[in-house]
């Protein structure tokens, strides 16, 4: 059916699609260059979970309260799970990069926050000023962060939150 004639010029023609092929795939994966930062740009990105404070204070029920209850409900403190929203701003030089107010998620707005943001900056030397508030009872931002940061060119600032520390740059 074939012969060795055909089947050499068939698997020479084989070996040449294949390298068309390679050839193409090598100069798409290096050639068009691509660069996400510019040569004086960097990345300064906010990630961390966090669940903002109670809304409201637990109470004590009264005992008309509890005797209007059924008898597998009189727990003697009534607690919400509400949670506070998450208000959080970051400046830059004086400069707002960022503000949200992430309100929590959950049928009782009872869980937590996934916060997360990332933008580019500009590479030097920066006053970097972060504030968070979690809680509806007390005023004010209670997490602050103000810090001097020097931003090197093409890399990350990343700023996480833990509750022991407050905010940390890494």
């Amino acid at each position: 059916m074939f012969n060795s004639k055909n089947k050499f010029f068939r698997y020479f023609l084989q070996a040449i699609n294949y390298s068309v092929f390679m050839a193409f795939i090598w100069y798409l994966s290096t050639s068009p260059s691509y660069r996400q930062l510019g040569e004086d740009e960097a990345l300064v990105i906010i990630s961390f979970p966090h669940a903002g404070e109670i809304k409201e204070p637990c109470r004590k029920r009264t005992q008309e309260e509890l005797k209007a209850l059924p008898p597998n409900m009189r727990t003697p403190m009534e607690c919400t799970r509400e949670r506070s929203p998450i208000v959080i701003e970051l400046f830059l030089d004086g400069a707002p990069i960022y503000m949200h107010t992430a309100e929590a998620p959950g049928y009782f707005k009872d869980s937590g926050v996934d916060i997360y943001h990332m933008t580019k900056v500009s590479a030097g030397k920066h006053h970097l000023s972060m504030k968070m508030d979690d809680s509806v009872i007390k005023e004010g931002f209670e997490h602050v962060l103000e810090q001097d940061v020097d931003i090197v060119p093409a890399r990350i600032l990343l700023i996480d939150f833990e509750v022991s520390k407050g905010f940390v740059i890494k």
